[in-house]
């Protein structure tokens, strides 16, 4: 089983896929401006939720783009369920890789996929394409809280940085940080904790799974690294991007 199909387990009860909340994505999408008519391009949707949030409170249209089928087939449901059809289109595909019409978005949003473009420095990068010159970014990404990381943790995540590079990065691709949505410990533990929830369902509902010991595993390791590191060591934030202009 790969990593992939272990998150389709483990994300099966989640609407939002990252440490945050509905009202934290809303207030994203306040801060940028979002407007009746505005079009976003949303990077590593999983399941759409902040689009569809942002499209019932700000009635934007826009565009999805996922790598996994199953997040994008529940992301099309979930749209069609809440009658967003004729304003929200799923594309299922490698988001890295997906053409856009240049400079034709009033915002670029990616909640916790960076990952991407293998940096935040360069999803900025990719994403200011997608909007005009006044359009905003909305990033959600991970930081380090403290420089005292244990070294057999700051090894294994490759994703961590110091927030202040986050800050330096992105004036260096132009923009400022506009507003900046930190998680807390009861946004991660949320998060960490429906992981679990939904692995350990399917751990009870397959017993006779052949792939079932990986799943515990996974399980297992997952729990070990949040509650030994990452609740201590590891933030979460959305940052909202505004091009530099003067």
């Amino acid at each position: 089983m790969n990593f992939l199909e272990l998150k389709n387990i483990s994300e099966q009860h989640m609407d939002l896929l990252n440490p945050t909340t509905p009202g934290k994505i809303l207030k994203a999408g306040q801060i940028a401006g979002l407007k009746t008519g505005d079009r976003v391009i949303d990077f590593g949707t999983g399941f759409a939720e902040p689009l569809i949030l942002w499209a019932e409170r700000f009635c934007i249209s826009g565009i999805g783009i996922d790598l996994r089928p199953y997040a994008c087939e529940r992301a099309k449901q979930k749209i069609a369920q809440r009658g967003l059809s004729d304003q929200l289109e799923i594309i299922c595909g490698d988001a890295g890789k997906y053409t856009f019409p240049a400079h034709a978005f009033d915002v670029a949003s990616c909640i916790g996929a960076t990952f991407i473009w293998e940096s935040f420095k360069s999803a900025v990068h990719a994403m200011k394409q997608a909007v005009h010159s006044h359009g905003k970014l909305v990033i959600g990404e991970v930081y380090w809280l403290t420089d005292n990381v244990p070294d057999e943790f700051r090894t294994t995540q490759t994703e961590g940085q110091d927030e202040f590079i986050l800050l330096q990065a992105a004036r260096e691709e132009g923009f400022d940080f506009e507003y900046v949505l930190h998680s807390n410990h009861d946004d991660w533990d949320r998060y960490e904790a429906d992981n679990w929830y939904a692995l350990l369902r399917w751990i009870e509902e397959n017993p006779q799974h052949h792939e079932r010991k990986q799943v515990i595993d996974h399980l297992h390791e997952s729990q070990d690294e949040y509650i030994r590191y990452g609740r201590m060591y590891f933030g979460w934030a959305i940052y909202i991007l505004n091009p530099i202009w003067y």
